[in-house]
């Protein structure tokens, strides 16, 4: 009877792993029509009884302004370019913090937040965290840095149930994603760690700080110029 049991969950794995596979190769040229995120997010309405609009259009990475892109790497994710999905610095650092109790610093990478949002549900458990360990690698090594970071800026929520750039430049600006300015672009990166409390439109103090931060770190980083390349950005692991 075990063998049986180990035999059928061994092929579930290995139909799972395949499907996963398949599905991530499909994302690469296809757009998601949708997150695991907004399928939450709309349970979640039919639950506490408030209806919510989805709002979401997705926009190819030549729509999508250069500012915004360079504004979230700096403002999220700087090493984006160099890692493959992990920032093994930063989780330590993030540990290291979150032992001394009081607020919970997290280190997931551009690239943990596209499987979370795009295949996963919420929450912190091992599980999760597993698939999404699983999924980040997936898209690391079949996606180039260009595919993740479109995907991305097409997925990330940036107020409740708004979701993706063009959306969000709409609903906070009333423009397109490719017109965003480059104080627009910063205020955007500035509240996704808590997008659905801080408003890019309406930027508290602390927003408005970050924003300007994040701008200053633009600038170092090389403005738009520091997105050419950024697919060969990568050594590979063992070379490093």
């Amino acid at each position: 009877m075990l063998r049986i049991y180990f035999r059928r969950f061994t092929k579930a794995v290995l139909w799972f792993m395949g499907g996963s596979v398949l599905l991530v190769l499909i994302f690469r040229v296809v757009p998601p029509p949708g997150t695991a995120l907004m399928v939450e997010r709309k349970i979640e309405s039919w639950f506490n009884g408030e209806p919510i609009d989805l709002q979401r259009t997705w926009k190819p990475w030549d729509e999508i302004s250069d500012d915004l892109k360079v504004a979230v790497i700096a403002g999220e994710d700087q090493k984006f370019p160099e890692h493959w999905g992990f920032d093994f610095g930063a989780i330590q650092a993030a540990l290291a913090h979150n032992e001394l109790g009081g607020t919970v610093r997290g280190a997931s990478t551009l690239s943990q937040q596209v499987s979370k949002n795009l295949f996963l549900w919420s929450g912190r458990s091992w599980l999760r965290k597993g698939l999404e360990a699983w999924f980040t690698g997936l898209i690391e090594v079949f996606w180039p840095k260009q595919r993740i970071l479109e995907v991305y800026l097409n997925s990330v929520e940036w107020d409740d149930g708004v979701f993706g750039a063009e959306a969000a430049a709409r609903h906070h600006f009333g423009i397109s994603a490719k017109n965003l300015s480059r104080q627009q672009s910063s205020l955007l990166a500035a509240v996704l760690p808590n997008p659905r409390v801080w408003s890019a439109s309406h930027p508290t103090s602390y927003v408005s700080r970050r924003a300007g931060w994040i701008r200053q770190q633009m600038s170092q980083l090389g403005g738009d110029s520091y997105l050419i390349g950024l697919n060969d950005s990568r050594r590979a692991p063992w070379s490093q």
